[in-house]
C-alpha cells in the first residue's frame, strides 16, 4: 500500500467503537481527591485540556462564563491541566490558585495530566480511540463536547473560543436532549 493511501486511511478512518463512555473513568482532582466522572452522568460536559502559560489561557474566562451560564441546565466544563506542550505550572496547587485568582474559575479541574501518547491518562486514551487522528489535541485548550450519553459529540480546536456561536449552539442542542 503506498504511503499516501495509508495516510488518507489513517486520517479519515472512523473512530473505534467502544463500550466505554466518558462516565466510566476517574481522575484525580486538582485538590487530590478522586473525581469519578460518573458524577457527570446525564450532563453535557465540555472537556478541555488547559495550560496556565499559553496564549490561549485567557479562554479560562470564556469557559467560566459558559459553565456559569449553563450549569443549572445540566452542563459542566471539566478542565484538565496538562504540561504536554510545556506551558503548565509544575504544581496542582499553583494551577488552582492561578485559575481562581486570575480568572475566577470554579468549574471542576483535574490534577495535571498527560493527554497524549502512551503515557496519556486512560480518559484521553479513550478519547483518542473515539475520534479521528485529526481531532487529537494538538495544543492547549483543545475541546471535546460530551453528550448526556457519555459519547463525544464534537471537538473544537484551540482556536475555537468558548463564546463561539457554533460551540454555544451545539451546547444548547446537546442540553435539549
Amino acid at each position: 500500500m503506498n504511503l499516501i493511501l495509508l495516510f488518507i486511511l489513517i486520517m479519515f478512518s472512523s473512530p473505534t467503537e467502544s463500550k466505554q463512555s466518558f462516565y466510566d473513568f476517574e481522575v484525580e482532582s486538582i485538590t487530590g481527591e478522586t473525581l469519578n466522572l460518573s458524577e457527570f452522568k446525564n450532563k453535557v460536559v465540555l472537556l478541555v485540556n488547559t495550560a496556565s502559560k499559553c496564549g490561549f489561557t485567557p479562554q479560562y474566562s470564556g469557559l467560566q462564563k459558559l459553565h456559569t451560564r449553563y450549569k443549572d441546565e445540566g452542563f459542566a466544563v471539566l478542565g484538565v491541566p496538562s504540561n504536554d506542550f510545556n506551558q503548565e505550572l509544575s504544581k496542582d496547587s499553583d494551577v488552582k490558585e492561578f485559575c481562581e485568582i486570575r480568572f475566577g474559575v470554579d468549574f471542576p479541574m483535574t490534577s495535571i495530566q498527560k493527554i497524549r501518547g502512551d503515557d496519556a491518562h486512560p480518559l484521553y486514551k479513550w478519547v483518542s480511540s473515539q475520534v479521528s487522528v485529526i481531532a487529537q489535541p494538538r495544543w492547549n485548550f483543545h475541546k471535546y463536547l460530551v453528550g448526556r450519553d457519555g459519547k463525544i459529540i464534537n471537538w473544537y480546536s484551540s482556536m475555537t473560543s468558548p463564546s463561539s456561536n457554533g460551540l454555544i449552539i451545539e451546547v444548547e442542542d446537546a442540553l435539549s436532549y
